[in-house]
């Protein structure tokens, strides 16, 4: 006997464990089977589960608990990612709370052996929370980005690539963190915006009385000019291009150049470029061969003595080289000051505009003059571009291909080097002369500069290590093997589905393409499904300052982890973000116990699971409706999970088991399970429990704990996970469902009525049929017991003409109407249903006029904007509901 109250938390990890030990999760149970294989994007070791981790890993359990049901060999791949920076920082944090000591005072082998501790801590918290979720992944094949077979394959690439000519060392800018002393990558930095100053600083001519007036917002980095440009058809300053200008404090003659990155309508349509300390200015002194002169250290200050690309070519004053060692921010205050006492500070404006931080440290981010190691990410974007073009690959929403376009076809070169010590480091070694061996051992590279000097020679290893993005960039094929002929690779790659967030197209899944390609010779998977944000309830995104963060951790505690997926599953609607309330769990954890319920009624009305129960052969009417609805449920909900429309398949599934089979189909078989037909009685019974099972069975991805529990608890032989998706034949009677549409039609129509009318719950009235037809009438006599019963009606009768006083509504070719004289207030229901409805157009009007406000619609955030149109729009269907009222009671 299934328990009266339904509790989420006593069987989810019961049935987790059981799964797992029974070995339901791991590919080759099925070796005949096709393979249908997903990577998981591997989560930071140092991370715990937030609610993109819940979204994503949801959708990939659906994919994979489907394709099981399926019958595919399914194999869903793990792993962690070692996250360089912010294991770092977690283990240095460690360090000074217990030691007070820090990386660099205890050494890098050491500290290296601190770290590999604390992961075989605490490294696997994120892991036991997907298991939380439900995640059916084969943890067996558990991997990590820094474990011996992947270190292997990083090894590999990096030699091969070098040897190829795509892996070099450059010197170029780079996103540099003064604090974390290293480069990052541009997903770790974040744009704040600042309240700043525009400084408008007066540069003088060579030889005349002239100056040209420049603004910037990082006066400090002044130092480092080595041009000045203005747009070529900029009539104001034509006849300066070709000169020099005295770069302030410095001395330094810098040329004024023509170049079409200057706007004219900017500013003073001049700017001083800086080649070494800006993106922009990197790629203008390049084109117009400017100096590159970098002029801050790696703390972020002022590196001036001994400086020689700063002291070339002139002659810098005494109080100017008194600035070394100022940091950047203090040497600003000094150099806005020094230029107004010589009277080349023409004016300081307040300036608000973005400014990149780090996304771990919080400091200011440098564009820095470093040397680095880099790959030709152009050459090898070529094959992943066509790979994309040819349909290989396709992205899902396809409008994605068009930002994964944009980023491969003016890529830059790939910096992968990182002034850390937790990473894979750079297989690269030199010689006292600089000469650089790149080999996948320290014996390799002494046997090569052997070989180069003609005697055994001490080399020295490159202290970088890789970005943690070029270890992941093998993740497709590295976890499953390669570099080794593993038969996990044979099987497995290329993959199939590809789940993840749009903000690492270019970070992860670019990269994963091209590597694919280049070392694979074949595209890692044949769909990207991109998949959007989940937001809080008004629609803005989650951050610890706003405080708005909503944990789904806590969220699984409250309600279950079938509700949390449900809902994450029933609002992923492709291209839309997800406004998720607490609200929105708790009704997706109403309907696992609505499910609940039913299974009860079913078990208490003496349903039972008959195996020679054949749908098609029912002959209840109700019954061959109800098989003919299984049917096209299915085929919505397989149609909408292979086109990645979750959302809709999981509206199929909520509206069938929630609405059809609990709604209507328990409540009309009432009558015939406590009837006297005993073939009716039997078949009902037998039928009740096969649709219940078809909802198991079909519901099973989105919400497995509630499911496999009834399963078990009903008496179903083996595990549902292992249970085959249902394929029917033959199900559906065109004449049935016209009935039974009939039916439902009536009485939701008379309901809505009651409500828009204000009747009392529980009041009884009468209805009237107008213009019936001889089906209609038979329709109407068969199912009178059940329409009155469920609609609260006292009797239906026929009549040629609509009673006084009445409501109506349409209802094929006939008119239902409910005469409610002395039942409700007519005059007080028209002035109601008036008055709300001036209220409404009011409210539309107002939405109206704000949308129509060209300065609202620039101004307002995003989701300011989303949420407005929603309410209009439900507004105006409101709006609808209440005309319709009205007019029946015209």
């Amino acid at each position: 006997m299934l328990e009266k109250t339904f509790i989420p938390a006593e069987m989810e990890t019961r049935l987790y464990e059981a799964w797992e030990t029974g070995g339901y999760f791991k590919p080759g149970r099925r070796p005949k089977a096709e393979p249908f294989t997903i990577v998981i994007p591997p989560p930071n070791v140092t991370g715990s589960l937030h609610m993109g981790h819940a979204l994503n890993n949801t959708i990939q359990d659906i994919l994979c608990r489907f394709e099981r049901m399926r019958g595919r060999d399914v194999l869903w791949q793990p792993g962690t990612d070692h996250a360089g920076i912010a294991t770092q920082m977690v283990v240095e944090r460690l360090l000074h709370k217990e030691n007070k000591t820090d990386r660099r005072t205890i050494g890098r082998e050491a500290f290296l052996q601190r770290v590999w501790a604390w992961k075989e801590e605490s490294g696997g918290t994120i892991s036991r929370q997907l298991r939380r979720l439900g995640a059916s992944c084969d943890w067996s094949r558990e991997r990590f980005t820094m474990d011996e077979g992947l270190s292997r394959a990083v090894l590999k690439v990096f030699v091969q690539l070098y040897k190829e000519g795509l892996i070099y060392k450059d010197k170029r800018l780079v996103n540099w963190d003064p604090k974390l002393l290293t480069a990052i990558s541009d997903l770790e930095v974040v744009q704040k915006e600042v309240k700043g100053h525009l400084w408008h600083l007066k540069y003088p001519i060579e030889g005349t009385d002239e100056f040209i007036i420049v603004a910037t917002t990082r006066p400090e980095t002044m130092l480092g000019d080595s041009g000045v440009a203005v747009h070529p058809d900029d009539e104001r300053y034509k006849h300066l291009i070709g000169k020099n200008v005295v770069l302030p404090l410095v001395g330094r003659l810098i040329p004024i150049v023509a170049d079409t990155y200057s706007d004219p309508e900017k500013g003073t349509g001049a700017v001083k470029i800086t080649p070494a300390h800006d993106f922009n200015d990197f790629d203008v002194g390049k084109r117009n061969e400017l100096r590159q002169i970098n002029i801050l250290d790696q703390f972020g200050k002022l590196l001036l003595a001994d400086n020689e690309d700063f002291l070339a070519g002139a002659k810098v004053p005494a109080p100017t080289l008194a600035l070394h060692g100022l940091d950047r921010f203090e040497a600003r205050k000094r150099i806005v000051a020094m230029l107004e006492e010589q009277g080349l500070l023409d004016k300081i404006e307040p300036h608000v505009h973005q400014v990149p931080h780090g996304d771990r440290s919080d400091v200011v981010i440098e564009p820095w003059l470093t040397e680095q190691w880099y790959v030709d990410a152009k050459t090898l974007a070529q094959p992943a571009i066509a790979a994309v073009e040819n349909g290989d690959t396709v992205f899902v929403p396809k409008n994605w291909e068009k930002t994964y376009y944009e980023w491969m076809r003016n890529i830059q070169p790939w910096c992968i080097s990182r002034q850390l010590w937790w990473g894979h480091q750079i297989p690269a070694w030199y010689g006292p002369d600089g000469e650089v061996f790149v080999e996948e051992n320290e014996d390799l590279a002494l046997a090569a500069a052997q070989r180069h000097y003609g005697t055994r020679t001490l080399l020295k290893r490159d202290e970088d290590v890789l970005d943690t993005w070029f270890s992941s960039a093998l993740w497709p094929f590295s976890t499953l093997g390669w570099p080794d002929e593993t038969p996990e690779l044979k099987r497995h790659y290329p993959t199939d589905v590809l789940v993840t967030g749009f903000d690492i197209i270019f970070f992860w899944v670019a990269r994963m393409m091209m590597m694919g390609l280049h070392f694979m010779k074949e595209k890692p998977f044949h769909t990207v499904y991109i998949h959007a944000l989940v937001r809080d309830e008004k629609g803005q995104k989650m951050s610890k300052s706003k405080g708005n963060v909503i944990d789904p951790l806590v969220l699984m505690d409250q309600f279950g982890a079938d509700a949390l997926r449900f809902t994450l599953a029933a609002m992923a609607a492709q291209g839309r973000d997800i406004k998720l309330s607490t609200q929105r769990v708790e009704g997706y954890r109403n309907f696992g116990t609505k499910l609940w319920n039913a299974a009860r009624f079913c078990e208490m009305n003496g349903a039972k699971r008959d195996p020679n129960f054949d749908p098609i052969a029912a002959r209840v009417t109700i019954n061959r409706w109800i098989a003919g609805e299984v049917a096209r449920t299915r085929d919505t909900v397989t149609k909408a999970i292979e086109e990645h429309r979750y959302n809709d398949a999981a509206g199929a599934l909520y509206g069938f088991a929630w609405n059809v089979f609990c709604d209507w189909y328990v409540e009309l078989i009432k009558p015939l399970l406590s009837g006297n037909d005993a073939a009716a009685k039997a078949e009902t019974q037998h039928c009740a429990q096969w649709v219940l099972d078809q909802i198991l069975l079909l519901l099973h991805p989105f919400m497995p704990f509630v499911t496999e529990e009834l399963w078990q608890k009903t008496g179903a032989q083996g595990m549902l996970i292992d249970a085959q998706w249902p394929s029917y034949q033959g199900l559906g009677d065109a004449k049935v469902d016209a009935e039974m549409s009939w039916v439902v039609d009536f009485i939701s129509q008379v309901r809505s009525v009651r409500a828009e009318m204000n009747v009392p719950a529980g009041a009884k009235i009468d209805c009237v049929i107008v213009g019936a037809d001889t089906e209609s009438r038979r329709r109407a006599a068969t199912w009178e017991q059940e329409i009155v019963r469920l609609a609260r009606l006292k009797a239906i009768d026929f009549e040629d003409k609509v009673p006084a006083s009445s409501a109506q509504v349409v209802l094929g070719e006939a008119i239902l109407a409910l005469p409610l004289e002395g039942v409700i207030d007519f005059a007080a229901e028209r002035a109601r249903l008036s008055k709300e409805l001036e209220k409404v157009a009011k409210d539309i009007g107002v939405i109206e006029s704000r949308l129509g406000n060209e300065g609202f619609v620039a101004k307002a955030p995003e989701e300011v904007l989303e949420e407005t149109r929603e309410r209009k729009t439900a507004l105006a269907a409101q709006r609808v509901k209440l005309t319709e009222a009205l007019n029946r009671l015209k």
